[in-house]
């Protein structure tokens, strides 16, 4: 269980709102529904270079930092995916780079529930991205 002091308003936020469902198969639709609302990346931006490796959906990521901020657009070919990004959108977009640091991602995707109900490609996925957000914090 995670410390409430330890995590932002918007990351508690984030785990009450998957807390709200009793099993699995809700929380799926939630996710996907999260992703729905994603807003759309420009295609100019899915390029090789922004294209995140170990995705077995087609993942693009692109970071900007302005002022010490993480700015980022990401979007996938899958349902599912879409929602993973929506969720680290709510995770990092807007975060000094030294709060992205702090953050325990590995106990958020616990805690929300994902360790125990995505396939392992999907995990391996979520993480391939979280590590392609991270790598621009430079830490």
């Amino acid at each position: 269980m995670l410390q409430d002091n330890n995590l932002s308003s918007d990351l508690l936020k984030l785990i009450d709102d998957f807390s709200f469902f009793d099993d699995w198969e809700e929380r799926y639709r939630y996710l996907i529904d999260i992703g729905r609302k994603l807003s759309k990346m420009d295609e100019s931006l899915k390029t090789d270079e922004t294209l995140v490796r170990g995705c077995t959906s087609r993942v693009w990521v692109h970071v900007d930092i302005q002022d010490n901020v993480l700015h980022f657009v990401a979007d996938s070919d899958a349902h599912i995916v879409r929602g993973l990004i929506a969720l680290l959108v709510r995770i990092y977009e807007g975060k000094m780079l030294e709060e992205i640091a702090e953050i325990d991602i590995h106990a958020v995707f616990e805690e929300i529930g994902l360790n125990q109900n995505l396939s392992p490609n999907r995990r391996n996925g979520f993480f391939a991205m979280v590590e392609r957000i991270r790598s621009f914090a430079d830490f």
